[in-house]
């Protein structure tokens, strides 16, 4: 199994390299980067390319989002309403959002609430693989996006940061 950090790379050397797919299977766990893809979205100034699902049979990669439907950055900012300037914490998988640790545990972070840079504030699993996703940036939470347990595509909005 890869960390994401190790998935991340392999990312980053398709992109550069330029390589037009790479595919990577280990102990029953399938990777499929689709160098093509990368190409496409980083012409259009978007981030693409997720991780295939694990399986024992052949199974073709989910395609990734539409830019159009999961706007980050500014401009989903300014379609919630929310000042110029508002950071959009996007999602860099994948996979199941989860607003605590755990079913019982309280929420990572609440609308309003205080986010510092490094801290966690939610998870997001993929191929049972809880993802501890980071606050990029100081500030206030103005809005998160998804419901707990809700399934998120790769660059999907998850929270709105007014950076301090």
């Amino acid at each position: 199994m890869l960390t994401f950090e190790q998935i991340k790379e392999l990312i980053e050397l398709v992109s550069e390299r330029n390589l037009s797919v790479f595919e990577l299977e280990r102990s029953g766990f399938r990777l499929r980067i689709d160098g093509r893809s990368i190409a496409q979205e980083a012409a259009a100034s978007a981030p693409a390319a997720a991780p295939a699902p694990a399986s024992p049979a052949a199974t073709p990669p989910p395609s990734p989002a539409p830019a159009a439907a999961s706007p980050a950055g500014p401009e989903a900012a300014a379609e919630a309403g929310h000042p110029p300037g508002t950071h959009v914490l996007s999602s860099p998988i994948v996979g199941t959002f989860y607003r605590a640790p755990a079913p019982e545990a309280d929420p990572y972070v609440e609308v309003g609430g205080r986010a510092r840079k490094g801290q966690v504030l939610c998870i997001v699993e993929a191929m049972k693989l809880m993802n501890e996703i980071e606050s990029d940036v100081d500030g206030v939470v103005l809005e998160i996006y998804p419901k707990n347990a809700q399934p998120v595509e790769f660059g999907e909005p998850l929270f709105a940061i007014r950076p301090e």
